[in-house]
């Protein structure tokens, strides 16, 4: 069967660049699952990007389906004809959903029954008949948020549509894509080259773009050439840059022809704190800061046109006119700011609101300052510095710096701290209280900010939940799993011994009425443990070690992770599928009694070599375990009971529980129930097993 290769392009008006990534991945993919579903084999495909197309190419597609036979098995014999050997109505009713008649159906078993039977060649359609509906699918199925209408047209897409191209081999397959006539061209840059270019075949499509059409249509070879040419530029100046692979990709979906320019500001605005250079340069102006050979930031930035200027030092100039203000006003702001102190601005949070149920940014501030006074009691903080902390954590809200550079509160307010002569330690909290922002991001390092990030937390999670507004399958809009996630970063990894279910009371204490209050300790709990799940899912362990922790939650999240690790351990030594099967097996056996019995044996009662072994090993790892889980060694007690293993299972080889002696019965039940507690004192290992 033939093979030819394929091109879809969809051109558009300019994409929205944070979203071209994704979005691409997402045309390939479904592109590729179409091909799948119609049973089109192909070689490989590769995807294109740029702000104004996305497009797929596929290698060697099959010109057509392969034939199918397809087969259908009737009625059995017995209902498909009577006495007479006349077909039966649901004989004549087969063979018409076949397209056939009676007499054209043979007979066949079906393993059980000899039926009427039906089989044919089907033959496959042709690709190019299959494409249009494939695109069209694959257009429908993207993940875009928000679409959009344009002009009189009902067509709907991220962004208005101008061309369509698609280009089997060398037919041009036509059809109407978001309101398109597809075709055969492709049109190059906007500014060098805004004219129409026609593609013979898919493989032309890449270096007709670059030669002719002044378009890189490859994101990821439009990246690299960015990079090279960025870094050349730093080269040039003496200068050192760390590019930022989040600015680098939003740069690469901005521009289709790539130059990189070497601008400059005024020195005086290198007295501005550092990051509010550096955001005025990156999320504002899409350009590239640079520094010396000492880390400090120059007065030079690189910015990437989309065009090849004859006269580049007027891009250049004017993007020194935009940059220009922009520093000039976050100079403004910080010396503005500077003028009056933090603790001055504290009062007028009491006019700003954090959510109408839970009050004002200032009543917030109360709160956390109460909890972090009780954190830092149980952590060993310095209480007078968290209280003081929480008191001024939300003040450089107020101050123009933070009004203009929203992503800077935090980082503004140590700067002032700093200023106004407050400790360190206390400025230092102030930007710390917002770490980790993002999975795997940094976590606070100061005893006051660690105090601080949890208590804003934990109010904040415990304030929503209170209100009845927990985050949904779909809407999470105060981000409330990653601040548990969070909670639970700063205690695992700074290893606090903190119970998470007394921080919770104490912050549910500090709220003046809240209308959710049933169980909402429970709930609040609850949700911030859940978060562990798809913590240990990254780090690879099995949901069942999970379940079997959880069933003996301690509320300290830091112990919780020890026996995480510890049972995850003795999920790989050889004894513990046996001794798993056993605690599943004495498991069942004490839940069908009315009474659970006492963990107190009688020696004098057991009479069977393995009873005996049994309790004579529980009595010995009674007493060698209890130091172990006193100090959170739980991977060497349960390597410790591991050794039960044997006799675990002798017992139960030799040994009948229910036996009709009630005092023998229920004795051997005793001893089961100190076997079960003994591992439940770290985890319900019952669980380990899938069924």
């Amino acid at each position: 069967m033939n093979n030819q290769d394929l091109l879809i392009e969809i051109g558009t008006e300019e994409l929205p660049p944070k979203a071209l990534p994704g979005l691409s991945k997402a045309f390939q993919r479904e592109i590729e699952k179409g091909l799948k579903l119609n049973n089109l084999a192909f070689e490989d495909s590769r995807l294109f990007a740029t702000p104004r197309r996305l497009a797929v190419l596929v290698t060697a597609l099959q010109t057509m389906q392969d034939a199918v036979t397809v087969e259908k098995f009737g009625p059995a014999l017995k209902a498909a004809f009577d006495d007479q050997g006349k077909p039966s109505k649901a004989a004549e009713g087969f063979a018409r959903s076949c397209g056939v008649t009676v007499a054209d159906l043979k007979q066949k078993n079906d393993g059980k029954l000899e039926k009427l039977y039906y089989s044919a060649e089907r033959e496959g359609e042709q690709t190019t008949a299959l494409l249009p509906e494939i695109i069209i699918q694959a257009l429908a199925d993207l993940p875009i948020p928000k679409r959009m209408r344009w002009g009189s047209s009902r067509e709907e897409f991220v962004r208005p549509v101008h061309w369509a191209v698609v280009l089997f081999g060398e037919q041009t397959v036509k059809t109407q894509i978001l309101g398109i006539q597809s075709g055969n061209e492709t049109i190059g840059h906007r500014f060098h080259y805004p004219q129409s270019i026609t593609l013979n075949k898919p493989a032309e499509y890449e270096n007709l773009l670059s030669d002719t059409g002044y378009v890189i249509p490859d994101f990821n070879i439009r990246k690299e050439k960015i990079r090279h040419l960025v870094e050349a530029q730093a080269q040039q100046i003496n200068a050192t840059i760390d590019l930022d692979e989040e600015l680098l990709n939003e740069v690469t979906a901005l521009v289709e022809w790539p130059v990189a320019l070497t601008g400059s500001f005024d020195d005086r605005y290198l007295a501005v704190p550092r990051e509010a250079l550096i955001s005025s340069l990156k999320k504002h102006q899409k350009c590239f800061y640079l520094e010396d050979n000492k880390g400090n930031i120059k007065a030079n930035f690189i910015t990437v046109s989309n065009i090849e200027s004859l006269d580049p030092d007027k891009v250049i100039t004017g993007n020194e006119k935009v940059i220009g203000p922009r520093l000039a006003d976050a100079d403004f702001f910080f010396n503005q700011d500077k003028k009056y102190s933090l603790e001055s601005r504290r009062e007028k949070l009491q006019t700003v609101i954090f959510e109408q149920s839970l009050g004002t940014v200032f009543d917030k501030t109360e709160r956390v300052a109460k909890l972090s006074s009780y954190i830092a009691e149980q952590t060993g903080a310095d209480i007078p510095l968290a209280i003081r902390a929480a008191q001024l954590a939300k003040c450089d809200l107020l101050t123009g710096m933070v009004g203009e550079f929203a992503d800077l509160q935090g980082t503004m307010g140590q700067y002032y701290a700093q200023h106004d002569g407050e400790p360190e330690e206390v400025a230092q909290a102030m930007s710390e209280q917002y770490l980790p922002r993002f999975a795997g991001d940094q976590l606070p390092e100061s005893n006051t900010g660690i105090v601080l990030a949890l208590a804003e937390r934990i109010d904040t999670i415990v304030g929503l939940f209170g209100i009845g507004q927990p985050p949904t399958g779909s809407k999470d809009p105060y981000a409330l799993r990653r601040a548990a996630l969070g909670i639970l970063r700063i205690i695992v990894e700074k290893e606090l011994p903190l119970d998470l279910a007394s921080c919770i009371n104490n912050a549910i204490s500090h709220f003046s009425d809240l209308p959710e209050t049933d169980n909402l300790d429970h709930s609040v709990l609850d949700f911030i443990f859940d978060r562990f799940r798809a913590w240990y899912a990254d780090e690879g362990i099995s949901a069942n070690i999970f379940l079997a922790v959880d069933a003996v939650r301690t509320s300290n999240p830091l112990d919780f992770d020890l026996r995480i690790k510890a049972v995850n351990q003795f999920s790989t030594m050889p004894e513990a599928e046996a001794l798993s099967i056993a605690n599943k097996r004495v498991s069942n056996i004490l839940a069908k009694l009315d009474q659970q019995p006492s963990a107190d044996i009688d020696s004098s009662l057991l009479t069977e070599a393995a009873e005996i072994q049994l309790a004579k090993k529980l009595s010995a790892l009674l007493v060698e375990v209890k130091p172990l889980l006193e100090k959170n060694h739980y991977s060497r007690a349960l390597t410790a009971m591991a050794t039960l293993q044997k006799d675990v299972d002798s017992f139960f080889d030799e040994v009948m529980v229910n036996t009709d002696d009630e005092l023998i019965r229920n004795n051997r039940q005793s001893l089961l129930q100190q076997l079960r507690h003994l591992f439940l004192q770290i985890a319900d290992i019952s669980l380990l097993q899938s069924s």
